[in-house]
Formats: C-alpha cells, sequence, structure tokens
C-alpha cells in the first residue's frame, strides 16, 4: 500500500472511530470509508492490534504536527492563555473533533494497554509540559498543579461539547479557572 494510501486509510479510521466508537473499527469497513480496495487496509496493517497501533501512532503525529510549540504564537499574560486555550478547544471540537472524539475513544479502550496506549500517554505528557512552561511563563504559581488542573477542564468540556452541548461557549468557564489558579 503507497504512502498516500496508508495515509488515506488511516484518515478514514480516525474519521469511523471518531463517528462510531472502536467496535466499528475493522479493516473492511476502513477500506471502504477511505474507498480502498477491499483488503488494502489489512495489507498494512495485519491484525486488528496493528490497525488500533497505526491509528493510535498516526494521532500522535498530526497533532505534534498541528500543535507544534515552536510554531504556536509566545502566550503573554492571563489574557493570551485563556484566549489560546479556547482557540485549542475549538479547534479540537470543530474542525478535529472527529480526531478529538477518536483520541478519547482509545484513551478509554487501551487504558489497560500500556504498549498501544503509549503514544497517547506519551503525547499528553509532552502537552503537559507544553502548558506547565506556558502557565509558568505567565505567572501562575505552581505551575505543573496548574497546567494538570487546566487540561483536566479543558478534557472535561471538550468531552462535554462533543456529546452533550455543541453550542457549549468555553470561554467563560476558562477563564473563570484560568483567573482562578493565578490567584491562588
Amino acid at each position: 500500500m503507497p504512502a498516500a494510501t496508508r495515509e488515506r486509510g488511516l484518515e478514514a479510521a480516525v474519521e469511523l472511530l471518531g463517528a462510531e466508537g472502536v467496535r466499528a473499527l475493522t479493516h473492511a469497513r476502513v477500506d471502504e470509508r477511505a474507498g480502498l480496495p477491499p483488503g488494502s487496509t489489512s495489507n498494512w496493517f495485519r491484525t486488528r492490534r496493528a490497525l488500533l497501533g497505526g491509528v493510535v501512532d498516526w494521532i500522535a503525529e498530526r497533532e505534534r504536527a498541528d500543535f507544534d510549540p515552536a510554531a504556536m504564537p509566545v502566550i503573554t499574560g492571563l489574557d493570551g492563555l485563556i484566549e489560546g486555550l479556547c482557540v485549542m478547544a475549538e479547534v479540537q471540537t470543530g474542525p478535529f473533533a472527529a480526531r478529538t472524539r477518536a483520541r478519547y475513544a482509545l484513551f478509554l479502550e487501551l487504558a489497560g494497554d500500556t504498549e498501544l496506549g503509549e503514544p497517547l500517554r506519551r503525547q499528553r505528557r509532552e502537552f503537559e509540559r507544553w502548558t506547565e512552561r506556558i502557565v509558568a511563563a505567565v505567572g501562575i504559581t505552581d505551575p505543573a498543579p496548574a497546567a494538570r488542573a487546566i487540561m483536566a477542564l479543558c478534557d472535561g468540556l471538550l468531552l462535554h461539547r462533543l456529546t452533550v452541548d455543541p453550542g457549549l461557549d468555553l470561554r467563560p468557564a476558562i477563564e473563570r479557572a484560568v483567573r482562578a489558579l493565578a490567584v491562588s
């Protein structure tokens, strides 16, 4: 399977996961969704476990590319942090909604699988360290727990927006949390 075909298959797998969950992920369904000849996905990923691993790696790669800290604007001050978090949440629940749903589904499915889930957990740790540096730079004391709290809040807000209330205004909760952390 050429690289472009593999990429198309992985994109389709993420869309499938994001729309229908982990149980819907099969080689045949990925082939169908990607418009690939039957058997294409299984040529690249021989087992379902290999397909899950390929999807996990692909999501982590895409997120590193899309949210490369070096390419992000420099955040200064609490208002910049609030704005950056709001923009990130809008992107995660807008253009990247299927990928966000797929990531959450995989986190749950692979919670006990140290090998397959590791790329997602490693990616999460990288984002925690990045967020911690930003939180410290804007002057919030005790940045490690503050960053984890902000990320947990954002995860909850993303999940709520993706599952319960697509029109949820995220800004008030994000702003309240960031400002509260800045005074504690």
